[in-house]
Order: structure tokens, then C-alpha cells, then sequence
């Protein structure tokens, strides 16, 4: 067997513990995880220092940077994520269904664990404890591959992390990390299937794009994140700029952040002027369209078509104007990636069309994409957004980290 081959068979052995470890023994484990990381994060925030000096060198751009970086609070932060987690209602064993047959049989759907879910990430170290802790919630054992950048932040977690689970006399195994970060070990995991039973790609459209294309094992895509702002004819423009603001620059290196927005023609150019004063606090670079550069001139650069499908991650921003409401819905859903679109105006039935014909797992109206995350949706911290249809669409949270069987009781019925 290859060192990931034992890995897998280890993780699909503590799978088995962990489906029938119980809601209070879970709980108990996820307050020694939070705790350790609390206690040890001189730790944690030493390996990530490593982290982030090698990433500096190798010139890691100013986002990635900040996505790859802990602080104490962040520590806090993810602590507290794990504790949020662990008082979440526990999804395993929950009777989603139950229905009697003419023939008298009782037949339940009742709510189990995935089983081994392989998680496949780039450099964002808080991934490691949050999609452990809510693997472990909902009863699965997890392999989790993060990228180079972040490889002794991650090591440091997953090593606290089985220590706690250890200390309360759970399989050590229910988290394990791919130690090597080269193409090979992540090809290796797309292609366990006597051992997992789900991979979850986290990152970039060309990860999950790569994944979703290799892998032999069932894939649940997340993440691909090219987000609209349609500001309509009739939007309160004063309004439509700080949704714009908030969705592009509060956090621009997330998948739920926008990277076009989309303009009315017959208020761009009223709507740049109030958006242009916010964008210019992050000098946001304006990529546009020919009407876009009209009105603008040096201040935005003519975007080339490869522009509207960009996930830039950064403080660039593609523009682009269209004459009515069916243009606008026919370039999101032509240039989408399923994820979260929004229409700014007060016209309610222009809302209503643009949140019926959309295709997307959120469609917001007069709010930010930003809210598309578990939390803010109330459903507790997720592994990631999906942006597919099968099985599980918008924040990933325990519930979509559980299939279900069906138990079926019968007093001697025969067919």
C-alpha cells in the first residue's frame, strides 16, 4: 500500500467509530479541539509565520497573503467556529421521513454520515480546523489536502487536532493530513474510492474546474465564485454603490465577493459617480466595456473577453452595461458560475423575473452577495458553497454533510 492508501484505510476505520460515537462524545471533541488551539496557538501562529514569510518571497500578491495569514483573533474566531459547530443541532440519526405502507411496513429515512470526506484546499489554513470540526459533527472522517503555501500551519492544526481527539478517546484518524503537497498526492486522493466516499474541492475555478475533471471518486464542487451586482434602470443608486462597495472590497479574495458589475446603460453613468468615490478607497482597477471607457476614460482599462468569466480575487472589478433586464439575466447566466447574483432597483417585478430566471444557488435583491455563507444564513459555519445541483446547492452545512438510508420495519411481510 502507498502511504495515502494507508491513510485512507486508517480514515475509513475511525469513520466507523465516529457514525456511532454519539452527539455528546462529537461535542466533547470539538471543545478539545477548540480548547487546544486556544492554548497552543504560539504554535500555530509560529508555523504560520513561516508560512507567510516563504509566501512573501515567492511573491504571494496582497489577497492571498490575507487569506493565508492568522492572527490571535482570527485563532479566537476559528475556536469559536468549532464551538458554534459543536452546539449546532447533530444531523446523524434524524428522521427526515417516516411512512406506513398498506402492507403494514414502517419505512423511515433517517440521516447518516458521508462516511470519508476528502477535502482538497489552497492556502487558507482556517479550512483545516473548520472542515474538520464540521466533518466530525456530522459523523465523517476527513482527509484534508491543503496547498504548499500553508503546509506547516496545517500540519500544526491537524497535529493539535488528533491530539485532542486522542485525549477524549476518539480515533486520532477521523483527521489526517496529506503531508505531501505535490500534484501527485492530489491526484492519488481523486482516485481513492475504496476509501472516500466524497471530495470536496476548495478554491479557485481552476482547482475545482481540475478536480471536478480528474477525479474518479463523486465530486461535490464549491466555490467557483464570479459573482454579479445588476444595478436596473429603476436602483436607488446611492444604494446600489454600497452593495457594489461592500460585495467587491470588504473582502475581495472570497468566493461570495463580486467581479462584475452589470449596468443599465441609462444609469452608468450617474451610478459611476457615486460608486467611483467608494472603489477609489481600495483603488479598485475598473475593467470595461466600450461605453464604460467612454465615460471613464484612463480610469478603466477595456476589458478583453476573457474578463466577464474572471475570478480575480483581487480589487479588480469587470464593468459592463447592457439596454434592458433580459440582457442582463442572459450575460449572468451565460457568465456566471452559479453562484450568487444580485439586482439592485425598486422595481419589483423586474426582482421578481431577475430571481425566478437567474440560475444560481443565491439570487440576493438589494443585499449583498457577501451574506451567501452559513452563518449569515443561520445555518452555522459550511465546508463551502456549492455552486451544483446534486445533492446539495448554496452554504454546505452539516445536514449536506450526511446522506440517509432507509430503515425499514416489518412484523413478517413477504413479497
Amino acid at each position: 500500500m502507498t502511504e495515502l492508501q494507508r491513510q485512507g484505510a486508517a480514515a475509513k476505520a475511525a469513520s466507523r467509530a465516529l457514525a456511532i460515537a454519539g452527539t455528546e462524545k462529537k461535542n466533547e471533541a470539538l471543545e478539545a479541539i477548540a480548547s487546544i488551539l486556544e492554548r497552543r496557538q504560539d504554535e500555530w501562529l509560529a508555523a504560520n509565520a513561516e508560512d507567510l514569510a516563504a509566501a512573501r518571497e515567492a511573491g504571494m500578491r496582497t489577497s492571498m497573503l490575507d487569506r493565508l495569514a492568522l492572527t490571535p483573533e482570527r485563532v479566537a474566531q476559528i475556536a469559536g467556529g468549532v464551538r458554534e459547530a459543536a452546539a449546532l443541532p447533530d444531523p446523524v440519526g434524524e428522521i427526515v421521513k417516516e411512512t406506513v405502507r398498506p402492507n403494514g411496513l414502517l419505512i423511515r429515512r433517517q440521516r447518516v454520515p458521508l462516511g470519508v470526506i476528502a477535502i482538497i484546499y489552497e492556502a487558507r489554513p482556517n479550512v483545516t480546523v473548520d472542515a474538520a470540526a464540521l466533518c466530525l459533527k456530522a459523523g465523517n472522517a476527513c482527509i484534508l489536502r491543503g496547498g504548499k503555501e500553508a503546509i506547516r500551519s496545517n500540519r500544526c492544526a491537524a497535529a493539535l487536532m488528533r491530539e485532542a481527539l486522542a485525549s477524549v478517546g476518539l480515533p486520532e484518524d477521523a483527521i489526517s493530513l496529506v503531508q505531501n503537497t505535490d500534484r501527485e498526492s492530489a491526484h492519488e486522493l481523486m482516485h481513492l474510492e475504496e476509501y472516500v466516499d466524497v471530495l470536496i474541492p476548495r478554491g479557485g475555478a481552476g482547482l475545482i474546474r481540475a478536480v471536478a475533471k480528474e477525479a474518479s471518486v463523486p465530486v461535490i464542487r464549491t466555490g467557483e465564485g464570479v459573482c454579479h451586482v445588476y444595478v436596473d434602470k429603476d436602483a436607488d443608486l446611492a444604494m446600489a454603490a454600497k452593495i457594489l462597495y461592500n460585495a467587491k472590497c470588504s473582502r475581495p479574495s472570497v468566493c461570495n465577493a463580486a467581479e462584475c458589475a452589470v449596468l443599465h446603460k441609462s444609469v452608468a453613468e450617474a451610478f459611476l459617480n457615486e460608486a467611483l468615490p467608494l472603489l477609489d478607497q481600495k483603488n479598485v482597477e475598473l475593467r470595461g466595456d466600450a461605453k464604460i471607457c467612454n465615460i471613464l476614460g484612463t480610469r478603466a482599462k477595456e476589458a478583453s473577453e476573457e474578463d466577464w468569466d474572471a475570478e480575480y480575487g483581487d480589487y479588480t472589478l469587470a464593468v459592463k452595461t447592457v439596454t434592458s433586464l433580459d440582457e442582463a439575466i442572459s450575460f449572468i447566466n451565460d457568465h456566471g458560475t452559479g453562484h450568487s447574483e444580485c439586482i439592485v432597483t425598486s422595481d419589483e417585478e423586474a426582482a421578481r423575473r431577475f430571481l425566478s430566471e437567474v440560475d444560481a444557488a443565491a439570487v440576493y435583491w438589494n443585499a449583498s452577495t457577501r451574506f451567501t455563507d452559513g452563518g449569515e444564513f443561520g445555518l452555522g459555519a459550511e465546508i463551502g458553497i456549492s455552486t451544483q445541483k446534486l445533492h446539495a446547492r448554496g452554504p454546505m452545512g452539516l445536514e449536506e454533510l450526511t446522506s440517509w438510508k432507509y430503515v425499514v420495519t416489518g412484523n413478517g411481510q413477504v413479497r
